[in-house]
């Protein structure tokens, strides 16, 4: 081994010891200086959003749930917890989770061990190739917290039209948002939205659910604000 490997052999070993010390709420505050634009807060949701957020989920029916953006997993265990089991030969619920910072994407894959649990390094923009790369065809429903307004110009379209293709007809794509950006957005690419509010969330949050058509199902109504 030559100088240069010890090297960041021993930058490794303190990186990993610096990540261990900081604990998730420093990985999450680290996340968010490096890449500002891409966090929607410098703090994680509250467990009332988490709550709000997830409460509409048909969880019997859901084979696939994806997460853009998880941070440092606040709604991974959440949605792990409420997913279906496995029963006989019946595949049950996974969750597969994208994000473009490996820092978060490192410590999941660190932190979660749930043989469900997917943590990709990608652009949500990619989500179809994604889902169909860890064995799916359709996901029942897709969570955001990307920060839609301060996104680059033309992603935001973008990640949403790739969702209202990979979500599968009565599921929904799911946003919180400090600003009404996702929630028109959305609108603009599912047939139906429906909008909650939390206040006990720093800072308060605005919910929304884009529903995919299905001619058999009921929309779920609005989620009163908490």
């Amino acid at each position: 081994m030559n100088g240069h490997e010890v090297a960041q052999q021993r930058r490794e070993g303190l990186r990993s010891r610096m990540m261990r010390a900081l604990g998730p709420a420093g990985v999450f505050f680290k996340g968010f200086v490096e890449e500002p634009r891409m966090v929607g807060s410098v703090i994680p949701s509250s467990r009332f959003t988490i709550d709000a957020m997830l409460e509409p989920v048909d969880w019997q029916r859901c084979k696939l749930f994806v997460e853009y953006g998880p941070g440092v997993g606040t709604f991974c265990q959440p949605v792990l917890d409420r997913l279906p089991r496995a029963r006989g030969e019946e595949r049950g619920g996974e969750m597969l989770v994208i994000d473009t910072n490996p820092l978060f994407i490192d410590y999941l894959k660190r932190t979660i061990s749930d043989s469900r649990f997917h943590a990709v390094l990608g652009s949500a923009e990619n989500v179809e190739e994604i889902v169909r790369m860890i064995g799916h065809d359709k996901a029942d429903y897709v969570l955001s917290g990307l920060p839609f307004s301060t996104l680059p110009e033309g992603v935001g379209p973008r990640i949403v039209e790739a969702t209202s293709r990979i979500i599968r007809a009565g599921g929904a794509f799911m946003t919180y948002q400090f600003k009404a950006e996702a929630r028109e957005l959305t609108a603009r690419f599912f047939p139906r939205v429906t909008t909650g509010f939390v206040w006990r969330n720093i800072p308060p949050c605005v919910l929304a659910w884009g529903w995919q058509d299905e001619t058999t199902a009921t929309t779920p109504a609005a989620v009163p604000a908490v």
